[in-house]
């Protein structure tokens, strides 16, 4: 089996000074997470690597760069799923870590349990050796305006708001198959801009903005989360796929239908157990790219792709 790796970097209303450096973003992850297929590693660690790349880009909605609940917080949500096994972590509202990614991986590798929230959380982060951080390290300049104008001009804001809101930075995302052709995938986000403490979005529900299964695929959504969650929109997508739908049109499928019965916009990524691929999107952006061999494939606006041959 080919590797393949695919990211997004959330679905949205982007503004365009923020294209190019969303559209680097996830071209430096998938190129970076690429390399642990080419050497043989597995798509477990190729998701979280790619992750962890994007958690650390301030123009994403993920780790530093999060947007702020109502009281001026990051407050993280983030799920990895091995497609072989089905095990999977998830966290939620985590507070002060870097990298919520690599946080569910360990819920799911030393605990009995999938989902752990809040201060317990926190508490198994330390106990585990992650460095917890000193309270507001991960606000930035820009999720602070964001706040300062949602609490200024009221509505409810996707993970990716709307053209006059600027906390519109992007949950983020990878699913990857590897040379033994087992999948995988990861999802993690700072949530909605001006969120309630304490809410919990469509990214670490399994199946609602995660999933994978190495008997169908995986998939990654990103957008409103409530409705994500509401249309299950990542099991959707396999179960279509698993109905013989490819993964193009499973994705497009899904989220065309979330969208005409709930009236809220999302993206995702898919990817089948045979390597075929799905990016869908019912907003007017959402960056994504994948690397299959030494070609690199990317693009933000709906019906537009891009590639290059990297040179090794």
């Amino acid at each position: 089996m080919e590797p393949i790796i695919l990211v997004h970097g959330g679905a949205g209303n982007i503004r365009d000074w923020r294209v190019l450096p969303k559209i680097e973003g996830v071209k430096t992850a998938a190129k970076v997470a690429y390399e642990i297929l080419e050497k043989g590693g597995n798509a477990l660690d190729a998701v979280e690597q790619a992750v962890r790349i994007l958690e650390d880009d301030e123009s994403m909605n993920a780790g530093r760069g999060s947007v702020l609940n109502e009281d001026g917080e990051v407050a993280m949500d983030a799920c990895i799923m091995d497609g072989q096994t089905l095990d999977a972590g998830s966290v939620a509202v985590v507070k002060d870590i870097a990298h919520p990614i690599t946080l569910a991986r360990l819920v799911m590798e030393k605990t009995p349990h999938t989902f752990l929230a809040g201060h317990g959380a926190n508490r198994f982060a330390k106990e585990n050796g992650m460095k917890i951080l000193s309270p507001g390290s991960l606000v930035t300049k820009d999720a602070l305006y964001a706040l300062e104008y949602f609490k200024k001009h009221g509505g409810i804001q996707g993970d990716c708001g709307d053209i006059e809101n600027p906390g519109e930075v992007g949950t983020v995302g990878a699913v990857a198959i590897d040379c033994r052709g087992h999948v995988a995938a990861a999802t993690s986000t700072g949530g909605l801009n001006g969120k309630m403490e304490g809410r919990v979005g469509d990214t670490p529900q399994i199946g609602g903005g995660t999933y994978a299964d190495d008997e169908t695929g995986a998939a990654s959504a990103t957008g409103h989360g409530e409705s994500i969650m509401k249309f299950c929109v990542t099991h959707s997508i396999i179960t279509a796929i698993r109905n013989n739908l490819d993964p193009q049109e499973a994705t497009d499928s899904v989220l065309n239908r979330m969208t005409e019965k709930l009236k809220q916009t999302a993206g995702a990524i898919s990817i089948s157990k045979t390597g075929d691929i799905g990016i869908g999107m019912t907003t007017k952006r959402m960056p994504w790219a994948y690397r299959k061999g030494n070609t690199l494939f990317y693009g933000i606006e709906q019906g537009k792709q891009h590639s290059e041959v990297l040179v090794e």
